[in-house]
């Protein structure tokens, strides 16, 4: 069993329990957990040295991730919208904040964060443990702040146990709540789709269909989404549907300022894909179909309209079989066992 699952059991079985008064933690000394690379992963960021996963740092970071006092009326926490049997994402277009608020973006699912060097639609953050404090303080979010939350935790017997072991002392601080959160996610590494079986551990096969959705992939969306992660990390406008709110929501242009940059959008990673819908920046489009019938059919047109998109006539042609094919493909980069349904 790896970490992650032996970290889930635990929680489980610490949230069943009657008396909350108090953690039934052992008392080892705190170590570094020894993530389990896959082979075909690009290098770890280099910020992962910042929040690096440990022992109880990770078993704590998952009970605050499911911690709903880090909003202001105690309502949601991080997993009310980023749900394991969905791959950290949710059905809603729009993440749903405190008392009904509906946000400006769609929930993204969070995994392979330890390897990738942007976070969220815009790139906004870099460093995986300051990423939580969007979340907590956005009014269509938690909108609460971390001296509040710390209020909350700082005489609760459970987490003056768990911040002891985790850091030395029982002193529950914002950074201290930011780090064990981003070990958390740093441990959520979702490597075992049929995609891998095929192509890096060479025990099973591709059907007719799912290879030669793999075929039209390589020759059409490849270049984006590329390598293990099927992403670049690239920040792209690719004439989606624009946001009702064209003043708040640019992109990137958010982040840079730059003109050029607006409705460019991070090029997600498409493993799980099947279980994120509804995609796009806020979730325009429900279903991976009415995505591949927008891209075939032609989309807006910008200035800084992706080139691969303006050089091709605004799109890219698929007959319907194409569409088939490439469905059947980007299910393969399913992976059950990281959703709990294995």
């Amino acid at each position: 069993m790896n970490i992650f699952y032996k970290i889930s059991a635990f929680l489980l079985i610490v949230s069943c329990s009657k008396d909350n008064s108090a953690p039934t933690l052992p008392t080892e000394p705190n170590t570094r957990i020894n993530l389990s690379i896959p082979s075909n992963f690009p290098p770890l960021n280099p910020f992962i040295e910042n929040a690096y996963p440990t022992q109880y740092g990770v078993k704590l970071g998952e009970r605050l991730f499911h911690e709903a006092r880090l909003s202001t009326d105690n309502s949601i926490s991080c997993a009310t919208c980023h749900i394991r049997g969905l791959a950290y994402a949710d059905r809603n277009p729009r993440a749903i904040g405190v008392a009904g608020r509906i946000g400006l973006r769609n929930t993204p699912p969070i995994q392979n964060l330890a390897f990738l060097t942007f976070y969220m639609w815009d790139g906004a953050v870099i460093d995986l443990k300051e990423q939580p404090i969007t979340p907590i303080v956005t009014h269509e979010e938690m909108d609460s702040s971390l001296l509040e939350a710390k209020e909350k935790l700082k005489d609760d017997p459970y987490y003056q146990k768990a911040f002891s072991l985790a850091f030395g002392d029982s002193q529950i601080t914002g950074e201290r709540i930011l780090s064990s959160i981003a070990q958390f996610m740093y441990t959520l590494i979702s490597a075992n789709s049929k995609y891998d079986r095929v192509t890096r551990d060479h025990t099973e096969s591709f059907t007719a269909l799912e290879q030669r959705g793999f075929d039209l992939f390589q020759e059409k969306c490849a270049s984006c989404h590329q390598g293990a992660l099927f992403t670049d990390e690239s920040f792209r406008n690719i004439g989606f549907p624009k946001h009702p709110d064209q003043v708040e929501e640019v992109g990137r242009g958010r982040v840079t300022g730059s003109l050029d940059d607006h409705y460019r959008f991070r090029v997600p990673s498409l493993r799980n894909i099947e279980y994120t819908a509804p995609y796009g920046s806020f979730g325009q489009f429900s279903s991976l179909k009415e995505v591949l019938d927008y891209l075939s059919s032609g989309v807006e047109n910008d200035t800084n309209l992706d080139p691969i998109l303006k050089n091709n006539g605004r799109k890219i042609p698929l007959t319907e079989e194409d569409k088939e094919a490439l469905i059947a493909f980007m299910k393969t980069l399913s992976d059950p066992k990281f959703i709990g349904r294995n």
